[in-house]
């Protein structure tokens, strides 16, 4: 009787560069897709999804850390990535704008802020901690 799944939906004006970005260069497996006269969907995965709920301090503070100012809307999407610097790198190559270059933040991880190219915040982050572990 719980949540089983939380789900991200995106509507993205140039579907192809999307699925382009998200699938093939940041690397989400594909579970899904569908395709009809009435549109194009696709379903991709990630090993585990978490909603994380701040105050607008706390999120004031994170960008703060990550790009030194306010940045951040409503919404942002964070993925954690085996390594921040270089996926930063790839998805700048694929068209994603940096906001911020990878940084060591309090909390011990490499975080790196974006936009991808259609208009989504991104942090990328790394664990430090578990890294040297």
């Amino acid at each position: 009787m719980g949540v089983k799944e939380l789900r991200l939906v995106v509507t993205a004006d140039d579907y192809d560069e999307a699925v382009t970005f998200y699938r093939d260069v940041l690397g989400l497996p594909e579970r899904e897709s569908y395709e009809s006269e009435d549109g194009r969907v696709m379903i991709l995965e990630v090993e585990r999804a978490t909603l994380e709920i701040a105050d607008p301090a706390q999120a004031d503070f994170i960008d703060r850390v990550e790009v030194g100012r306010r940045v951040a809307g409503k919404y942002r999407v964070a993925f954690e990535v085996d390594d921040a610097a270089a996926m930063t790198q790839t998805l700048a190559q694929a068209g994603a704008t940096v906001i911020a270059e990878p940084t060591r933040t309090p909390w011990d991880s490499l975080n790196a802020r974006l936009e991808t190219p259609g208009g989504i915040q991104l942090t990328l982050f790394t664990e430090l901690d578990l890294k040297s572990s």
